[in-house]
Parts: structure tokens; sequence; C-alpha cells
């Protein structure tokens, strides 16, 4: 049997078709979120979770652009849900696994509603991305780290990629 982040990874790759820049950030989302997942060792199935709401964080993206001429976050987190309840529906997971996937993809910018560890993995994950796709600088990567990382291994990770160099 296939794993099912990796049957997931397929749907998003086919779903966003060709948006090579989309596919690559939620591939290092997914990538960096796994990691600090596997080396803070959250349980098996919050890993899952993780994993899951990693690769399709973004995943409101097209619906967004369309629907609003917009990619802005407050529309990633209204529309990403019902995309990746879509995508989720084909596989046999239980009903709280695709709600906890869906809320951590439709509150991933709102970063006053972290709750637990795996959605503060997702935003250290998605921060370390994003610093390198939006070419800040050390001093913002530094503030960036100081306000949300927590996690030994994202604080690890930010400080050796993005301020210690």
């Amino acid at each position: 049997m296939t794993n099912l982040v990796s049957q997931i990874l397929s749907k998003m790759i086919a779903y966003f078709d060709g948006d090579v820049k989309r596919i690559n950030h939620a591939m290092k989302v997914h990538g960096f979120a796994k990691s600090i997942g596997e080396l803070e060792g959250i349980l098996e199935e919050k890993l899952k979770i993780l994993e899951v709401a990693a690769v399709l964080h973004d995943i409101g993206i097209k619906e967004s652009e369309r629907k609003y001429s917009s990619s802005a976050a407050k529309y990633q987190e209204l529309e990403g849900p019902p995309v990746a309840r879509d995508i989720l529906q084909g596989f046999n997971l239980s009903k709280d696994f695709v709600d906890r996937v869906s809320y951590l993809i439709g509150n991933h910018h709102t970063h006053s509603k972290i709750d637990d560890t795996d959605f503060q993995i997702l935003v250290e994950a998605d921060f370390i991305v994003n610093i390198f796709e939006d070419s800040l600088g050390k001093e913002q990567a530094r503030l960036i780290k100081d306000k949300y990382f927590k996690t030994n291994s994202g604080i690890s990770f930010i400080e050796s990629m993005y301020i210690n160099n």
C-alpha cells in the first residue's frame, strides 16, 4: 500500500497542475514539518496530520485567486479547507483527522490560534521556507524566530539557515 502522505502529495501535484512554484513550496514545507515533527518526537497520528496539513496548507490559493483575484492569507484560509476536504474524501480517514487537517489549513496564517505542537510546527516550517522564498534578511529572520518559534528543532533550523551565518 502506498504511503498516505505520498498519495496526498500526488493529488496536490495534480491539483496545482504545472504550478511548479506552489508544488515546490508545499514539498519544502512538508519536508521541514516532517523533520521537525520527528525530531520533536510527536506521536505518529499527530505527525501524519501534520504531514498532510503541510502538503495541503496552501491548497486554497487557486480558489482564492479565481474568486478574489488574490492569494491573501484570509482567502487562503477560507478556501483551503473545502478543497482539502474534497481531496481527503477519497481516503479512509477519520472525521477527527480530516477536521484537524482542515483546522490547520484554515488557520495557518492566524498565529494567535496555535493550539498544539502540530500547528506550531506547521507555522515554523512555513516560515523557514518563506524566509528564503521571500528573500528576507538576517534581522527579519531573527524577529520571526523570536516572535513565532518555540520548538528546539525549528529554532535550530532557522538559526543554522538564516541567523548564525
